[in-house]
């Protein structure tokens, strides 16, 4: 019997011999290929290499969940929150469909929430009540070169009445006293009353200092003959006497070039419990592509982004207060490139690494180094490499954040250019003379790499493009694993799908990683198809997680204050070596100044472990985090909520 069952399988294997080497005389390239893809799929899927490289699984949602991911952010209750707004779709954006959703990855379920605004290239982070402050979007699309139709661009109303404001309506016409055209504001703008200014040693009244109002203004008409090519000074049509006098517009060339995206004021606080959104007080300044980040006293600091005219917010910063849900300037000027990769230092200062999104000049705001708020002073870092390419590079602070390490990867050449640098570039900010080093390189050059830290002290770091927007079909299917202790660079499994423009990653509670989003130009070599958006999410499950069971974390307080400690259970006591806080992320752009994982004193008991809090706000800043615990094996538990008060 076993005989003759290898006689007929040997003689099965000899017919398949013969049928393959017959094809192979057919059409031996598709043979090949499709050999070669399966011996692929049976490679990746064997339990050794997932143990050494990790795995990575497709998600599509139902076609009617689909959307243009362009934020993500994990919340408390272990729901995503994904926004597209319009997505970056001019139909979507002239339609008002705005798309919001909230994913449950543990039970797989989602759901479509009311969007308000257009939401499309905000700034977010997370609160210490555990709300997601969402804060600007997007106005109006920008019109190409070709497509516009009116000259126009930006009108600075002047008002030298230092003893009243003036406001002038959307439809105000401002004729030049010069050229004789007149253009026509979009929109409302108040402009602040004249300020006086007097002689700091004897009292003396010196000027008005006239106040300042910036709008934006096209002709009425159509056509190359109204546009503008010198300064020149504009009567408002409409006002008299003294407001016809103190107030007066002055605007530089109006044009039929390139405008830009415009951004709104508008803010938001996203509930995950209710799953709602919850508006608050506007901003001071409209804003697309801002940043916002957690100062010491728990404030958030919003700063750069697009202005309602499309022009980069010149350098006025402001901050809002979780507890009047209002917003107030900081003192002095400060201009960044948009989306600036800025983050809390333990001493209370920001960190800037020079990373950032675009959109600015080229020569200011791009220099990495440690900015004071309070006292506007900023200091300059040296070492960077390729200090040219960082445009669209990502930042990291490498765990755990006591160290105050961090990690700026790849980047590109401002705006559109094909330029991409390869390099990791490493500061330790607790150093006497802090400046960069090289750190191990990509393989390639990558603009929009996305990277997440892990509970066992790494970072997973994925995906992004060789050109602008994957242009020439330059996507980099490629994923890395940098080890913080060792500073080793290893290659692990390949992702399935292609990240750039508009994309981002996550950790999960579990500790598996998320990926979302990508926007390329082009969807072939050549740059002749437009891009497709990508829709599907893909899940990266680390190697940890196939060594064996996940330690187990249960029953523990669910606040802890800091420098204070709380007891949770767990059935591998004495395998546990790592406990860790990891704050959520809030992702998009390649930006998430939100991630970092703070290492806990550990003290283990018969069945279960006790972690206590560093007591520096700065390094923990209130709010919600996962408590992760990792054994000796470098396996994370699944994560405990635990919010820091």
């Amino acid at each position: 019997m076993k005989d003759g069952a290898s006689r007929r399988r040997a003689r099965r294997l000899a017919i398949g011999a013969a049928v393959v080497l017959a094809l192979a005389g057919m059409n031996g390239p598709w043979l090949y290929r499709f050999g070669t893809e399966q011996y692929h799929q049976y490679k990746i899927n064997k339990p050794e290499y997932k143990a050494e490289n990790g795995h990575w699984d497709v998600i599509d949602f139902p076609e009617e969940f689909r959307q243009n991911t362009i934020h993500a952010a994990l919340l408390h209750t272990g729901k995503i929150l994904l926004i597209a707004g319009s997505g970056n779709d001019q139909d979507n954006f002239d339609a008002k469909k705005f798309d919001t959703r909230i994913w449950d990855p543990v039970e797989g379920t989602i759901k479509k929430v009311p969007t308000p605004a257009d939401l499309f290239c905000t700034g977010h982070t997370q609160l210490a009540n555990g709300n997601l402050l969402i804060a600007g979007g997007t106005k109006r699309y920008e019109k190409m070169k070709g497509d516009v139709t009116k000259a126009g661009g930006l009108m600075v109303v002047h008002n030298e009445n230092p003893d009243e404001p003036i406001t002038l309506p959307a439809g105000t016409k401002f004729t030049g006293k010069e050229n004789g055209k007149t253009f026509v504001s979009k929109d409302p703008v108040l402009v602040p009353r004249a300020k006086k200014v007097f002689d700091p040693d004897t009292g003396e009244f010196l000027r008005n200092d006239p106040g300042l109002g910036r709008i934006y203004v096209e002709a009425q008409k159509s056509g190359t003959e109204y546009e503008t090519g010198t300064q020149d000074n504009y009567r408002v049509q409409g006002l008299t006497g003294t407001d016809a006098r103190n107030t007066y517009g002055i605007a530089e060339k109006l044009a039929l070039d390139k405008k830009d995206f415009q951004g709104i004021k508008d803010a938001y606080e996203f509930d995950p419990v209710a799953e709602k959104y919850i508006k608050v007080d506007p901003m001071n300044e409209a804003r697309w592509y801002p940043t916002l980040t957690t100062l010491s006293d728990g404030k958030i600091l919003s700063l750069s982004g697009l202005d309602e005219i499309g022009q980069l917010v010149p350098g006025k910063n402001e901050v809002f207060d979780p507890k009047t849900k209002k917003w107030t300037y900081t003192e002095g000027i400060r201009q960044f490139p948009t989306y600036p990769a800025i983050s809390l230092m333990q001493s209370g200062e920001l960190f800037y690494s020079g990373s950032n999104a675009g959109y600015g000049p080229d020569d200011v705001g791009r220099d990495p180094g440690i900015w004071d708020v309070d006292t506007n002073k900023f200091t300059k870092l040296p070492g960077m490499s390729d200090p040219n390419l960082l445009e669209t590079s990502g930042t990291v602070l490498l765990p755990p954040a006591q160290d105050e390490k961090y990690m700026v990867i790849g980047g590109g050449g401002v705006g559109e250019s094909n330029k991409s640098s390869e390099k990791t570039r490493i500061i330790d900010l607790l150093a006497d003379d802090p400046k960069f080093v090289n750190g191990p390189s990509l393989e390639k050059g990558t603009r929009y790499p996305q990277s997440s830290i892990l509970p066992d002290d790494s970072v997973l770091i994925s995906g992004g493009s060789e050109d602008y927007r994957g242009r020439g079909d330059s996507n980099i299917l490629q994923a890395r694993i940098y080890d913080a202790k060792s500073g080793e660079l290893s290659r692990v499994a390949d992702p399935l799908v292609g990240r750039n423009y508009h994309s981002g990653s996550l950790l999960l509670p579990d500790g598996r990683v998320m990926f979302f989003g990508s926007d390329s130009l082009y969807s072939d070599e050549a740059n002749t198809k437009p891009g497709v958006f990508e829709q599907r999410i893909e899940i990266y499950t680390p190697p940890y997680l196939f060594h064996g069971s996940q330690p187990t974390l249960s029953d523990g307080p669910k606040t802890i204050a800091r420098g204070a400690s709380g007891t949770f259970k767990t059935q591998h006591a004495s395998s546990i070596k790592t406990a860790r806080l990891i704050r959520p992320s809030a992702s998009t752009h390649v930006t998430d100044t939100d991630q970092r994982s703070i290492a806990l004193d550990l003290k283990k008991t018969k069945d279960g472990i006790t972690v206590t809090v560093p007591k520096n706000r700065n390094l923990v800043e209130s709010g919600w985090y996962m408590l992760f615990v990792t054994d000796d094996q470098g396996t994370p538990s699944k994560a405990q909520w635990v919010k820091v008060p």
